[in-house]
């Protein structure tokens, strides 16, 4: 029978047939049965939910990681008995998809204005049915053992429903509410943003120290009849409704209360104080623009300015501007205003700057802020529920020290517009509205709206963990927080666990865009997706990023040929054995004996077991998974095989000693396979299901690895 196992393993000819084998047998359901009897975890439940993927996307190295721990997490409370669900989903992600299929159009000479909004969503639903679930296909590749039966998408009617039903409950309570305010604005996608929608990219830019002539004509000095201020946007000035210094800035002490001259205008301003002005920041005197600065409108509103709107939705310029101006783009504005201004000699100098420019997160558009009429959903006392959630341990960030974005960001919370003007997404229920809802607020109810019955929602609900990368804390897992608590009066996960940044092997952050992606289906193809997995895993050690290396490939690749080699052995050796450590029910039965030591190194081999059987329990509950697969690595190279494998074989060629080296063999073999199979587990399905003492392996397959008992000793 041990010549079933090839002399070498050879991924392409195992994971597809292993991983369809899993899919057949129903065992990434929850209520399936368990092959053992004695189980006192099987009316407890373990649930995941996978954070829904983009139906634009494919997967990345992120990816990747993310569904790797939250299986290896799932793996393990199956085998320990638990009712573990991993339920998988997809977004449909509103401005994402929309950019896609308007692309799509664009290849064609058309527009969504051409075809119309009925035509365009159904262009939409026919991409997504072609392209929306090539990423779960992919998960898949890599092992994710999901359960594909409670599939889910955030358009779904069952989900559309909950989306309605959330949206009617805040506004019944208030809490929603539609009004006009300075928000970020995309031209090119023509929709509003929310503040966690933007990209910050550093560039060069210039520093305009603009001259603004005093109503008097001179200081109280009588130095000199300018208000200097710095600005990296010339052509705001125009919709300028005062210029504002620090209350503490000494230098301008004497000018709060006057007024400026607002050049190329005319118009007169008043000099006011405020606390949010960065006195460091140009010469400490700063142009209020209300209409286009969220902070500015916020200063404005503190002290009654008016708000002069000078920039139009398609980022042209409007005829408060003034007639020389409007029409223009905001280029050739800004290009305008400082020939003005240079003609008037009222640019003082002109000098090279740094700073963070607001890009749209999908399409890259530089992004404007300007008042619009938005749905708003106040955050208040949302905002004080899922801080008090964290503060009091309901839900606890892994590493702790995640936290504190989490609740800085919720300290500081503005009211969050929720509508945006594009045409894919959940329209927003209220008769003659055609904007949608952000897209992350359908996500938001993830981890309950995708339960459809309520069976399954008072089982599964709330979930354990939640596994996601730092760059949605605040998108998507405080959002989840306080909804969870809003319409289920409970957290919707008690642990949080932020994984580890993917960067190449120079540190840089991956991006196809910029030429430094790399595709994790291109090494699942050369070298099998255990080894992929494994060499993630293996990189996360004592680090948030991880600099990615080939090199943990290959170790992964010569890993998993160290184990069939030595599984090959350890059957050639027992082949002929009659033990009952050749029968799985025996080995699970809770009444069955550790076999007993004859010799030094048969106690050597026993104790190291029971040690990384303790270790890989414990790494893994305290999500240390690099940890657990070092530890599993030395513990089966250099504990199994270089020193036991080494011993049986003197120790298989004394009589009185083969009978029980054959027991130990198998015993250590056994449950090395069960503690490796979350982190690698085709080639250790496949290696199980081939053992001798499997009689039925591939016909019975109450014998599947994927649920045989975890080991606890």
């Amino acid at each position: 029978m041990s010549k079933e196992l090839d002399k070498a393993y050879e991924p392409k000819k195992v994971e597809s047939r292993i991983y369809e084998m899993w899919e057949k047998s129903g065992f990434f359901q929850p209520e399936a049965d368990r092959s053992w009897a004695d189980n006192p975890n099987k009316k407890k439940t373990y649930t995941i939910v996978i954070p829904p993927p983009n139906i634009t996307g494919s997967l990345h190295m992120g990816h990747v990681l993310n569904a790797t721990i939250q299986d290896i997490l799932i793996r393990k409370k199956r085998m320990e008995g638990y009712q573990a669900l991993w339920v998988p989903g997809t977004d449909h992600a509103g401005i994402a998809t929309q950019n896609a299929v308007e692309k799509d159009l664009k290849k064609q000479g058309l527009s969504r204005y051409d075809i119309g909004r009925e035509e365009f969503l159904n262009r939409v639903w026919q991409w997504k049915e072609k392209y929306g679930n090539q990423i779960l296909e992919q998960l898949k590749k890599i092992g994710a053992s999901c359960d594909w039966s409670r599939l889910r998408f955030t358009m779904d009617n069952a989900y559309q429903l909950e989306v309605e039903k959330a949206f009617f409950h805040y506004y019944k309570k208030g809490w929603i509410y539609r009004g006009e305010k300075v928000v970020n604005w995309c031209s090119r996608c023509q929709t509003s943003l929310s503040d966690l929608e933007l990209e910050y990219k550093k560039e060069t830019a210039k520093l305009y120290f603009i001259k603004y002539p005093l109503e008097n004509g001179s200081l109280p000095s009588g130095e000199a009849c300018f208000i200097t201020v710095a600005t990296t946007r010339p052509e705001t000035m125009l919709g300028d409704s005062a210029v504002a210094i620090h209350p503490s800035d000494v230098r301008y002490k004497n000018l709060i209360g006057q007024c400026a001259i607002l050049p190329l205008t005319d118009r007169k301003i008043p000099i006011i104080s405020d606390r949010r002005v960065e006195a460091e920041f140009g010469t400490g005197a700063v142009k209020v623009t209300p209409a286009h600065s969220i902070i500015d409108s916020e200063i404005g509103q503190g002290h009654n300015l008016e708000f002069f709107k000078i920039i139009g939705e398609h980022g042209k310029m409007l005829p408060l501007a003034g007639k020389a101006y409007t029409g223009l783009s905001i280029a050739d504005c800004r290009t305008k205003v400082v020939e003005d201004l240079e003609k008037q000699n009222l640019i003082e100098k002109i000098e090279d700057y740094e700073h963070n420019i607001a890009h749209c997160y999908r399409c890259g558009s530089v992004v404007e802020n300007l008042p619009s009429l938005q749905w708003f959903l106040k955050m208040d006392e949302l905002a004080k529920m899922a801080i008090k959630a964290v503060k009091s341990g309901k839900v606890k960030f892994h590493p702790s020290r995640w936290e504190k974005i989490y609740l800085d960001w919720l300290k500081n919370i503005k009211d969050w517009c929720i509508s945006r003007q594009i045409w894919w997404g959940h329209k927003i229920p209220i008769e003659g509205v055609e904007d949608v809802l952000d897209t992350w607020f359908s996500s938001a109810l993830w981890p309950f709206a995708i339960f459809e019955n309520k069976k399954d929602l008072k089982k599964f609900y709330p979930t354990n963990t939640l596994v996601t990368a730092r760059d949605i804390i605040n998108f998507w897992v405080a959002r989840m927080v306080f909804s969870g608590l809003e319409f289920m009066k409970k957290a919707p996960f008690h642990d949080v666990l932020i994984h580890a940044t993917i960067l190449t092997s120079e540190g840089k952050r991956m991006s196809k865009s910029l030429g430094t992606g790399l595709d994790p289906m291109n090494f699942i193809e050369q070298y099998g997706a255990d080894a992929t997995r494994f060499a993630l895993i293996w990189q996360t050690m004592g680090t948030q990023d991880v600099h990615w290396s080939v090199d943990a490939l290959v170790a992964g690749k010569k890993f998993l040929n160290k184990i069939w080699n030595a599984s090959r052995f350890v059957l050639q050796q027992t082949e002929n054995s009659k033990s009952e450590y050749r029968n799985p029910k025996q080995i699970q039965n809770s009444k069955f004996k550790i076999p007993k030591p004859k010799t030094q190194a048969d106690k050597e081999i026993l104790k190291k077991l029971k040690e990384i059987t303790k270790n890989t329990s414990k790494n893994i509950d305290n999500f240390e998974f690099s940890q657990a697969l070092h530890d599993l690595y030395d513990f089966f190279w250099h504990d199994f095989c270089d020193c036991y494998l080494e011993s049986s074989k003197a120790q298989m060629a004394n009589a009185d000693l083969k009978e029980n080296t054959q027991k130990i063999l198998i015993y250590v073999l056994s449950n090395s396979l069960k503690l490796l199979h979350p982190f690698i587990p085709h080639v250790t399905e496949e290696i199980w299901s081939k053992m001798s003492f499997f009689a039925k392996a591939l016909k019975d397959k109450s014998t599947m690895l994927i649920i045989e008992k975890w080991p606890t000793q």
